[in-house]
C-alpha cells in the first residue's frame, strides 16, 4: 500500500476506534507505529488533527474537516483492491467477515478449512462483535458479510442458515437436573442470569410470550461468565445451543417446555457488489 494511504487509513482507524491500541490491532501495526504516521500527517499538513487525553482521541475541528476526505480515499482504495482480486480470480484476496463468538468458535473453522483446501491463497480477516455491531459493520463495509442474528435490518441482503435452539442452564444438583424439559414457570422460582447482549431481545420474547417475570440478579455479556456462575450455583440462565457445544462445565442442559429459537444467518449490502472470492465462500456455508 502507498504509505500515504497507510497514513490516512491510520487517522481513519484510529478515529473509529478512539484509540491507536484499537487501531493498531486492526491494522496488524504497533501502537508507536500508528501514532508516528498521524504524527508525519500532522507535520506534512501543519495542523493538528488529533487530541491525545486521558480519556482517549478527538478530532480537533480541522481533523473533523478531513477525515470524510480521508475515508473516502481509503474506501476508494478497498474497491481499487478488491476488483484487482477479482481479475486475479481466487488466487488471491482477504475476504473480511463479521461474527459474534459462538460462530467463530465453532462454525468458522471448519468452512475456512475446506475454503483453503481450495483457495490456499486467500486471507481472512474476523471481527468479533454483537449483533448491532455487526450490523453496523455490514453497512459501513467495514466487512464483506457478517453472521447475524435473523431478521436484520431491511436495506442488507440476507441468507438463513439455521435454527439455535435456546436452551435452559441449571446447576448439576438442581432439582430439575433429571426433568425431561424445563417447565416455563421455574424459570420464575429462583436467581436468573441473563445473557445481555444487544439487549438480548430473544431472551426477552420468551419471558413475555409466555408472562413470565424473571428474578434477574445477574447481568453480563459473556457466555462463558454465565455458565460458572451457573456451575457455581448463583442462578439458572438460557442459552444458545451452539454455545453450549464443548464447554468445560459442570452444567445441565435442558429444552424449554416451550421451545425457543434464534435464526442464524449472513447478511451483506450487496451480493451482486462482492468479490469473487465472498460469493465462493459463501458457497461453503451450506456445509454447517
Amino acid at each position: 500500500m502507498d504509505a500515504n494511504l497507510q497514513k490516512y487509513l491510520a487517522f481513519v482507524k484510529a478515529v473509529e476506534y478512539k484509540s491507536f491500541t484499537k487501531a493498531a490491532l486492526a491494522l496488524n501495526y504497533s501502537q508507536s507505529g500508528i501514532s508516528r504516521m498521524i504524527s508525519d500527517l500532522e507535520k506534512e499538513w501543519d495542523m493538528i488533527l488529533l487530541e491525545r487525553k486521558r480519556s482517549g482521541i478527538h478530532l480537533t475541528s480541522d481533523g473533523l474537516e478531513l477525515l470524510p476526505y480521508a475515508a473516502s480515499l481509503c474506501a476508494e482504495y478497498e474497491k481499487l483492491q478488491m476488483k484487482v482480486d477479482d481479475l486475479h480470480g481466487l488466487k488471491s484476496g482477504i475476504i473480511r467477515i463479521g461474527t459474534f463468538s459462538s460462530v467463530a468458535t465453532h462454525w468458522l473453522p471448519r468452512m475456512i478449512k475446506a475454503f483453503q483446501t481450495d483457495y490456499p491463497q486467500i486471507e481472512y480477516k474476523l471481527l468479533l462483535g454483537d449483533y448491532t455491531e455487526i450490523e453496523k459493520w455490514i453497512i459501513e463495509r467495514r466487512v464483506d458479510f457478517g453472521f447475524l442474528r435473523l431478521p436484520a435490518l431491511p436495506q442488507l441482503e440476507t441468507m438463513f442458515l439455521a435454527q439455535d435452539e435456546l436452551m435452559a442452564v441449571l446447576p448439576e444438583n438442581h432439582p430439575l437436573a433429571d426433568c425431561d424439559v424445563f417447565p416455563m414457570d421455574a424459570l420464575c422460582r429462583e436467581p436468573f442470569l441473563l445473557l445481555e447482549k444487544d439487549q438480548n431481545i430473544v431472551v426477552s420474547d420468551i419471558f413475555r410470550k409466555n408472562h413470565l417475570k424473571p428474578d434477574i440478579k445477574f447481568t453480563t455479556w459473556d457466555d462463558y461468565a454465565i455458565m460458572s456462575m451457573v456451575e457455581a450455583g448463583l442462578g439458572i440462565s438460557i442459552l444458545p445451543s451452539l454455545v453450549l457445544q464443548r464447554i468445560p462445565y459442570h452444567i445441565v442442559i435442558k429444552s424449554l417446555e416451550m421451545p425457543a429459537y434464534r435464526k442464524i444467518g449472513i447478511a451483506m449490502p450487496d451480493k451482486k457488489g462482492s468479490s469473487k472470492a465472498v460469493k465462493e465462500f459463501i458457497k461453503y456455508l451450506d456445509r454447517l
